[in-house]
């Protein structure tokens, strides 16, 4: 597991997802990925500890992903030797009336992490350029000026809201938030036998959905779409990194390890140093309490 290089899953030039492996062929065992895990695990919460106290970077995860390709579980993994004070999830599901409202990235703006915090967008922004390219229809929700039906929503459209996307991230990134965007990367086939193990296991049932398989029958219009949003997002101050999801153990492992190499390059974080009068009296208030 020590041989993965994050840099290898970095979108760097456009890509065809049609030809990138959905597994590795790694010849490690469950106990394997699940002792490399646990080691990242604790470095990245000491890192993040004092990157809270530090109080100056900030975090934002994206994670984008066909249904089953194991978002949540990776949220639960990866980050759960964090201090709950210094992450929060956000899963965004299809906007409300008061969304509506606004422009579609004003709930996002919302979520953003506060300085020393990570934020985990489940599901994210990209949903407004992936969904909505599936379902058109659903852009006129937005009540936007001179869309009125479907076949307003030109192809022009759909580039100024990539340019609005990057000019977003580049402002949060250049106010100090490391921005890193993962596409959970699953062949069809795998997606086929995990509905079919929800169905199978009366514990899992109630995650099934039937627009699961509605959504799946439109499988290649979204690699269609991630592909396109992919290549005109992955940018070097908001990356896209392509992890292949079909093995979730691997996928976490990748995804852990990429965060902590993130927050290796930030090599101001430090905790705060104490007080020196307070230093200074350590043993006098040690006695006190004595």
């Amino acid at each position: 597991m020590q041989n993965i290089n994050p840099e290898d899953f970095r979108v760097k030039a456009p890509i065809d997802l049609s030809k990138i492996p959905t597994e590795l062929s790694m010849n490690t065992s469950k106990s394997d990925e699940e002792t490399a895990l646990d080691e990242i695990q604790k470095k990245l919460s000491l890192k993040q500890d004092a990157m809270y106290a530090h109080n100056r970077h900030a975090f934002l995860i994206c994670l984008q992903g066909m249904d089953t390709s194991g978002k949540d579980s990776l949220i639960r993994e990866v980050f759960k030797e964090f201090n709950p004070r210094g992450v929060v999830v956000h899963s965004f599901k299809t906007p409300n009336s008061t969304e509506l409202e606004h422009d579609y990235l004003w709930r996002h703006y919302l979520a953003l992490p506060e300085k020393g915090k990570f934020a985990v967008f489940n599901r994210t922004h990209y949903e407004n350029v992936l969904v909505t390219r599936v379902h058109p229809e659903y852009i006129l929700f937005e009540n936007l000026p001179g869309i009125e039906k479907v076949e307003d929503i030109t192809p022009q459209f759909w580039e100024n809201r990539m340019e609005q996307i990057n000019n977003f991230e580049k402002h949060i990134a250049q106010n100090g938030t490391t921005i890193l965007k993962f596409y959970f990367h699953m062949s069809k086939e795998e997606q086929r036998k995990r509905l079919l193990k929800r169905l199978e296991q009366p514990e899992d049932q109630w995650k099934f959905s039937t627009g699961d398989l509605k959504e799946r029958e439109l499988w290649d219009d979204y690699m269609k779409y991630y592909e396109e949003a992919i290549n005109q997002t992955s940018k070097s101050y908001a990356p896209w990194f392509i992890i292949p999801a079909d093995d979730k153990g691997i996928a976490r492992y990748i995804v852990a390890k990429i965060i902590w190499e993130e927050l290796q390059k930030l090599t101001d974080i430090k905790e705060p140093e104490l007080d020196p009068k307070v230093k200074d009296n350590i043993q006098f208030y040690k006695d006190q309490l004595k």
